[in-house]
């Protein structure tokens, strides 16, 4: 098969290199700062995916500024040029795909498939986020995890993943989530239950607060409830779900670390975009 593999970080690079290792064809765009691939020919976005089987986009696919997400290039590079190369009813998969991404891709006539979401790929990315959060916590403090009072806002697959790491390190974990259903599975769990909704007195006393939430959580006057030598661990998409310039004016130190798997784990990450992309094209083939 030809794959056309366009922009990324590490991950997509591994990714191509495995690609060329199974047997197929590869076509790199918007990598050229990524190390050499044997056996993939660099291209540019339109020759990439002419022709491609399939057109392999990051996670996530676009930057905020609705341009593709290519930190791995020197140069801007507009999702346009890759749809307008494209033929109908070709495959894209991509990572957490925007309403903009998909009506994009529909105009095109191109089938687009969010390999984010597919369960082979979660439970991967999960843990590797998760593990990933860790190594960001040994190396932000200068004390053990063990003995300190760690606050998860959100109760998604993420936190299933951290929660009961962190606890197994003997921390004492409180798990915040919004339903009533994801509050008592928290207890069931073993773990302390909080609201997030409702988060009001909650952080006081915590050594350390990790969001997971894609909105604003820890707004000012939650900050305000830290104490000064808390550290904030924001693990949600950009722009996270802290109030940055209010944490910095309390002196927290708060760090904004979306897209762990690629900077911890970028070849385990491949390993887990591969398997789903695999089944993507296989179930498109039945």
């Amino acid at each position: 098969m030809i794959f056309a593999v366009c922009g990324g970080d590490e991950r997509l690079a591994r990714l191509a290199r495995l690609l060329t290792g199974d047997g197929h064809r590869v076509r790199l765009s918007a990598l050229e700062g990524a190390p050499a691939v044997e056996g993939a020919r660099i291209c540019s976005a339109a020759e990439a995916v002419t022709g491609a089987d399939c057109v392999v986009l990051p996670m996530p696919a676009l930057s905020p500024r609705g341009l593709l997400n290519a930190p791995l290039s020197a140069e801007p590079h507009c999702a346009g040029e890759l749809l307008a190369a494209a033929h109908e009813g070709q495959v894209f998969c991509a990572g957490m795909v925007t309403e903009e991404l998909r009506a994009m891709a529909g105009g095109c006539g191109i089938r687009l498939f969010d390999y984010g979401r597919r369960g082979e790929f979660e439970a991967v990315n999960s843990v590797a986020t998760a593990e990933g959060a860790i190594a960001l916590l040994l190396r932000e403090t200068d004390r053990t995890i063990w003995g300190r009072r760690i606050i998860i806002c959100g109760h998604g697959r993420i936190t299933r993943a951290l929660a009961p790491r962190l606890r197994a390190l003997g921390a004492g974990v409180c798990v915040t989530s919004r339903t009533p259903g994801e509050l008592a599975w928290t207890r069931a769990e073993g773990f302390e239950a909080a609201d997030t909704r409702s988060l009001a007195g909650c952080l006081s006393g915590a050594d350390i607060v990790i969001n997971t939430v894609p909105a604003l959580i820890l707004t000012a006057a939650r900050l305000a409830e830290l104490p000064e030598d808390a550290l904030v661990l924001d693990l949600a998409s950009r722009p996270g779900g802290t109030d940055f310039e209010a944490a910095r004016a309390f002196g927290l130190r708060a760090v904004h670390a979306p897209g762990l798997p690629g900077k911890w784990s970028p070849e385990t990450a491949a390993e887990a975009i591969r398997a789903a992309v695999y089944n993507i094209l296989e179930e498109v083939r039945q």
